[in-house]
């Protein structure tokens, strides 16, 4: 069938259609050896967290699939079938993988082997062989024999299925594709293959038609059909490039078949005329029959390319057929003209014979709807059946974005802003603070108690003051790094241009790279890092600050528990005696403990909220969703499983539908809180006065209030703080080797520049290793300063018995 690009038999693939024959077959795409294993195990383990080894077998059957499609060598229906099945296990996988996994397909042109196209496309890969299924229909209608009705149905079945399969190419594959195609899957081609098929198709009919000998009437009526089809892919093959593209000489074939078709038509028409003795519209007739006669032989007589390209079978078909009207037109004229003088009327003036359609596009319904199929003899069993379409796994990733929009974006935060406001309420009212102040006329609240606790264990003020001092610290130390690393770059840039200057213009110290070429990179992290140290800079300053306003309540919190009860003012008693003020005081408290018990409810839904979503898992609905809309493509004979995410947005919105109640429920709560809220503002303005005559409790009311905040701004701090030591460890490796990288550069460009001055690689040592007068000075300069301070060489070159010897390393 067809083979690898490098197999030598390729082009004998269409020897199926051999010069004896008076059809058109189509060749075979050629391809590359490919392998799925390997890629298709790699994709399943990063992105459907599975273990390839599950799928091993399919892999395994994938691959024989294809390479039993692309290495038949006979033009057969089992060759047809390895390729059918090919192709509808290609079409199920389409909804496992998405279409551009990393496997690159090369298919070459089957009429210009020369031209190619790769890309990593299943798409590409399916229309591709499913252009190879109708090539194969083609060469089976060619193989059958036009002597006997059996031969000619089933070459009509071929050729109609040729055509079915490559107009569903052009229809609904070949769009699908995502890369440019070779110029055989354009619409224009695959057009004018559909339509060479019809012919080819609606020819049989003719041929049976002779076989069965039907009235001459039907045979014209046929061959009218055959004729205009074969008008029809001249058409549409000479559009565009398609003229360089189709093969040498089918352009010739379809203009000479179109030709005898015409001539054939108004030969049987003129026998049917001859039967109900309409013997001048014979004549008439006949010498049109003539006319498309001499146009046929007149052209291969003139242009010597047609008789090469065109099959002596054509030629001599049309050699008989115009010797049999010839003959025919002869012999009416002379009864005409002799005996029934009847008027001929012109050419021009003939009725029309009315065409007789009876091939059509006819797609095989394995490929169609392979789906139908899977499972059964055809198809086999479905590969990666156990594998969740790639679709259903975009899908889920979709909803699990709208329900985390929809659950932590919108509801939870819409109940924390609840929670949020109701705080910012209590703190305004000095709640509960004050109520702790009567209910606890002596000692601490336990939540004082535990965060001094707290802050005794982290060492107090001096405990948070000693982070504070390391931040700073460390901050400081960023800031010298980071001049550090751009002074080395600030002297190697100043040594460049020492270098350059005084050079000619063509030579390697005038060519050599600038800095600022090179330090772009360095320049940009220093800009970037110094942004960053400077942020954090103002981050400990806030810190700073909100610790010095606070450090006498963080000494306190840090002292014994007895030295913090008395700092705090008591009462030996309740100072609240009269019963009007305490019915005051017990309303204010049941409002207080409502107010609680709804918050703790509320953390409760929060939680249970939370629950429900990470419970909820679409999978199995979208599963389900996709059976259906399986089903339905099949009952309307779709291509096999075509989804799209917006064929899920139906279980989209049923299944967020039933968090709607969530909505319902904050807005029972935002009204509830709002009149409990409003309960407690009025019940604190009547504490208020109630405590206004006892200033020793306004006292103790506000010293508790500001030691719970004091606990509150020491956690915060000591949180910030000691994320800050973690930021301030990981900046400081990072400016490590932004500084190293700046130094080492600066030193590599100035080994460089020593050698561009013509300093020896031995001599830097000793040269260095004197201090420089001047420190602005480089490394280079004072190295060419000293060699002008040095006397000449001698000149005399002969050795003095009167001079010392001296005596250097060799080197």
């Amino acid at each position: 069938m067809f083979l690898f690009k490098q197999t030598p038999t390729a082009a004998a693939t269409d020897g199926v259609s051999n010069e004896s024959s008076t059809l058109l077959a189509v060749k075979f795409k050629a391809t590359e050896k490919i392998m799925f294993a390997k890629p298709l195990a790699e994709y399943i383990a990063s992105s459907y967290a599975e273990p390839p080894e599950a799928y091993r077998d399919d892999l395994r059957v994938l691959d024989e699939l294809r390479e039993a499609a692309t290495a038949a060598l006979d033009v057969n229906h089992t060759a047809l079938k390895r390729n059918t099945r090919y192709y509808g296990q290609l079409s199920f996988i389409l909804s496992k993988f998405p279409a551009d996994v990393n496997i690159s397909f090369t298919w070459y042109n089957a009429f210009v082997t020369e031209s190619e196209a790769s890309c990593a496309d299943l798409y590409f890969e399916r229309a591709s062989v499913l252009f190879n299924i109708g090539a194969a229909y083609s060469q089976l209608g060619c193989r059958e024999g036009h002597n006997d009705k059996d031969s000619l149905n089933r070459a009509f079945g071929n050729f109609q299925h040729a055509a079915g399969v490559f107009a569903h190419l052009r229809q609904k594959v070949a769009s699908e594709c995502r890369t440019q195609l070779t110029t055989d899957l354009s619409a224009y081609m695959l057009t004018t293959l559909e339509n060479l098929m019809l012919c080819q198709a609606q020819e049989c009919v003719w041929h049976r038609s002779v076989l069965n000998h039907m009235k001459d009437a039907n045979i014209a009526r046929v061959a009218a059909y055959v004729a205009e089809l074969y008008d029809l892919a001249i058409q549409s093959g000479s559009q565009g490039s398609l003229a360089n593209t189709i093969p040498a000489g089918w352009l010739e074939h379809l203009k000479i078949k179109m030709l005898y078709f015409r001539a054939e038509a108004q030969s049987r028409k003129s026998m049917d005329c001859l039967a109900n003795s309409h013997y001048g519209e014979e004549v008439a007739r006949l010498q049109a029959a003539n006319e498309y006669c001499n146009q046929i032989n007149e052209t291969v007589a003139y242009d010597q390319r047609w008789s090469k390209h065109v099959r002596a079978a054509v030629l001599e078909m049309v050699r008989s057929q115009s010797e049999l009207i010839c003959s025919n037109r002869q012999r009416a004229e002379h009864d005409n003209d002799v005996i029934y003088l009847d008027p001929v009327p012109a050419t021009s003036s003939l009725p029309e014979i009315s065409p007789y359609k009876l091939a059509q596009p006819t797609i095989p319904e394995i490929v169609e709807n392979p789906g139908m199929f899977l499972g059964g003899d055809e198809l086999g069993p479905p590969l990666f059946k156990a594998l969740v379409p790639f679709v259903i796994h975009q899908a889920a990733s979709l909803y699990e974005d709208r329900k985390d929009q929809l659950v932590n974006k919108d509801l939870i935060t819409a109940l924390d802003e609840l929670t949020a406001d109701c705080e910012s309420v209590l703190n305004s009212l000095n709640l509960p603070h004050a109520l702790e102040a009567i209910q606890k006329p002596i000692g601490l609240p336990p939540n004082i108690l535990v965060g001094a606790d707290e802050i005794r264990s982290e060492g107090g003020y001096l405990g948070i003051k000693r982070l504070i001092d390391s931040a700073v610290e460390s901050n400081t130390k960023a800031i010298e790094m980071i001049e550090s690393a751009e002074k080395a770059l600030d002297e190697e840039a100043r040594e460049d241009q020492r270098v350059r200057q005084g050079a000619s213009r063509d030579s390697l110290r005038a060519q050599r790279v600038e800095s600022s070429e090179l330090t772009n990179k360095f320049r940009a992290d220093i800009a970037k890092y110094r942004a960053v140290v400077a942020r954090a800079r103002e981050s400990d300053a806030t810190i700073k600050a909100q610790i010095d306003t606070w450090s006498k309540f963080f000494s306190l919190l840090g002292s014994p528990r007895d030295e913090i009860e008395r700092q705090v003012p008591s009462t030996t008693a309740n100072p609240i005696t009269d019963p009007h003020h305490s019915q005051i005081v017990g309303r204010l408290q049941q409002y207080m403990s409502e107010i609680t018990l709804m918050r703790r409810e509320r953390l409760k839904s929060i939680e249970n909220l939370k629950r429900v979503a990470s419970e909820d898992d679409v999978t199995p609905a979208l599963n389900e969703e996709m059976q259906r809309l399986a089903q339905k493509q099949q009952q309307s004979s779709s291509s096999i499983l075509q989804f799209e995410l917006h064929q899920f947005e139906d279980v989209f919105a049923a299944r967020l539908d039933k968090y709607m109640t969530w909505r319902k429920y904050i807005e029972e709560e935002r009204e509830a809180q709002s009149e409990l809220l409003d309960s407690i503002r009025e019940a604190n303005q009547a504490f208020i006065v109630a405590r206004s005559s006892h200033p020793l409790l306004h006292q103790r009311e506000k010293s508790l209030s500001n030691l719970e905040m004091a606990v509150k701004r020491y956690r915060e701090a000591s949180f910030n703080l000691h994320d800050g030591s973690r930021f301030y460890a990981s900046l400081e490796s990072e400016l490590t080797k932004l500084r190293d990288g700046c130094s080492d550069f600066a030193m590599a460009r100035h080994i460089d520049a020593l050698e561009l001055m013509g300093v020896r690689q031995g001599e830097t040592p000793a040269d260095l290793a004197q201090a420089p007068e001047n420190s602005n000075v480089s490394l280079t300069e004072q190295y060419l300063q000293r060699q002008q301070q040095q006397p000449p060489p001698p000149q005399n070159l002969v050795w003095d018995p009167s001079m010392p010897l001296k005596y250097t390393t060799p080197k």
